[in-house]
């Protein structure tokens, strides 16, 4: 597969509106298999974010400051096309028990019809995250007042920006 002094890119694409802590203990993982990770931040004009994708990349940036190896980047269009744009053939995904396996899997099988040669890896969210979405959070930040519930959900960095943007 690869020569042994070619280096392992990963790409790790997503929303991350905002990045939660399932999405933050993929990267750490991830980040350990590989010798680089590149977190691939989408952009979707036709999508409604919470937040603009240069705050996704500076909220992203604050919590993986601590990981080396891991960089943060926008993309639009394919994921595919972003993979191989960086000389990369592996694409890590997160999926959380029943709810992602389906979807994730029709992806995976759509990635491999437009390239063969970009292999997805899987990890599975911690039992302590197999609930977590950015949904999720975004509907207690909504209601709840309490930090100490949010940091359940998102890395604590996160609260303030999250409860700026959603002004509560």
């Amino acid at each position: 597969m690869n020569d042994s002094n070619e280096r392992r890119i990963a790409v790790y694409t997503g929303s991350f509106d905002p990045i939660t802590l399932g999405h933050l203990h993929i990267i750490d993982r991830a980040s350990r298999l590989f010798d680089t990770l590149v977190i691939g931040i989408g952009i979707n004009a036709d999508k409604r974010s919470l937040f603009s994708p240069e705050q996704r990349r500076e909220l992203v940036r604050m919590v993986t400051g601590d990981l080396p190896n891991v960089r943060v980047e926008f993309f639009e269009g394919l994921a595919v096309d972003f993979v191989r744009s960086l000389g990369s053939r592996l694409m890590v995904r997160g999926i959380r028990p029943l709810t992602d396996i389906a979807g994730e899997f029709t992806m995976m099988m759509a990635n491999r019809q437009l390239d063969a040669e970009i292999e997805t890896v899987f990890l599975m969210a911690d039992e302590r995250f197999a609930h977590v979405s950015s949904s999720l959070l975004k509907q207690i930040a909504g209601v709840s007042k309490d930090d100490e519930q949010l940091a359940k959900f998102v890395p604590r960095e996160i609260i303030a920006p999250l409860r700026e943007q959603m002004q509560c």
